[in-house]
Formats: structure tokens, C-alpha cells, sequence
């Protein structure tokens, strides 16, 4: 029988709860960004709520985009503790919450968007993170967000209307996210 130190009973326990932290981190951007459409920033019926994502000229984008910057960041620190294949199964699970959580038309755009830009996102992610880990969290990043804004967009308000404010909203959130990524990148 193989005995373990408790050296190394701890560091397992705490690489357990790392990867628990940021699977639930991954999973609640969905059901956080649904909220934030119809209830945060300026609100209309029968549109989504706006928050300015630039001030010069204003640029305004539906509020969700917060929580979806922040998804692709958590789902690519999710694969540096895991793997890939519990990636791709947070994603699966995350394409179904996002149908089940949201309504309507906006949940068939979002499970559609979120499906494909974090298929995108896992992928290149996955071709980068041996070289360099900000550059592939950045790059792939920016392939996810471009592709999740024009999906959903289209899907949900078959309008373009705001890609611009939605790209710039969800690089905000990777770019803001980059310096803790930075600190915290001997702990991931």
C-alpha cells in the first residue's frame, strides 16, 4: 500500500478546490449574464439592458457582457487545473444551463453562441497555452468574443446593433482580468 505524506494529502485537497472554485466560477457566468440582460444598466421592454462600455465616443453593449468576458478567462484557467476533457464537459453543462436558465429566443442564441465561441475558445486555448499563458488566455479570448457577439447577436436581435459595444465590453473584462492572472499564476 502506497502512503502519502500529508504534504501531500494537502496540496491534492487544495488543487481539488482550486479546480471545484473555478468550475462553479466557469458555470455561474451563465445564469449572472441572463440576469444582467434584463435587470442591470438602462432597461426597455423588449430589449436588453445597456451599460457604456467606452465613454468617447459612447459605446453601449447589453449588459451580460461582463459575465461573458469573464467566462472564456475562467474556462481557460478551469483546463490549466484540469484538463481538457472536463473543459469541454463544464462547457457541455454551461451550453445546457444557458437553455434552461434563460428565456426564450435569447436562450436558444445564447446555448448556440456560448456552444461554439467556447468550442473556439477550448481549441486555440488549448494550441497556445504551451507557449505562453497570458498570450493564449488573450488570443483566444478575442477569437471566443468575436464569435460569441456576432452569434448572439444575430440569433437573439437578428441586428449587429451592438457588436461593437459587446466586443469591447468582454475584451474589457479579459483585459481587466489579465494582471490577476498574472499574480495568481504560480497558484494556477
Amino acid at each position: 500500500m502506497i502512503k502519502f505524506s500529508p504534504q501531500f494529502k494537502e496540496n491534492n485537497i487544495k488543487q481539488k478546490l482550486k479546480q471545484a472554485i473555478f468550475f462553479v466560477l466557469f458555470l455561474s457566468m451563465i445564469p449572472l449574464a441572463g440576469y444582467a440582460i434584463r435587470n442591470i444598466g438602462t432597461c426597455t421592454p423588449n430589449v436588453p439592458c445597456i451599460i457604456p462600455v467606452w465613454t468617447w465616443p459612447y459605446i453601449y453593449a447589453p449588459s451580460g457582457v461582463l459575465f461573458a468576458g469573464l467566462a472564456f478567462v475562467f474556462r481557460d484557467i478551469l483546463q490549466r487545473l484540469t484538463n481538457i476533457r472536463i473543459a469541454i464537459i463544464a462547457v457541455i453543462i454551461g451550453t445546457i444551463l444557458n437553455y434552461i436558465l434563460v428565456d426564450g429566443i435569447i436562450a436558444i442564441a445564447g446555448a448556440t453562441a456560448y456552444l461554439i465561441s467556447e468550442t473556439t475558445d477550448t481549441i486555440i486555448y488549448s494550441l497556445l497555452q504551451k507557449y505562453n499563458l497570458i498570450l493564449a488566455i488573450l488570443i483566444s479570448a478575442l477569437f471566443g468574443l468575436v464569435i460569441d457577439t456576432l452569434v448572439f447577436l444575430q440569433m437573439a436581435f437578428h441586428s449587429l446593433d451592438y457588436a461593437d459595444g459587446q466586443i469591447i465590453g468582454k475584451l474589457w473584462m479579459v483585459l481587466l482580468s489579465i494582471p490577476i492572472i498574472k499574480a495568481c499564476r504560480k497558484y494556477i
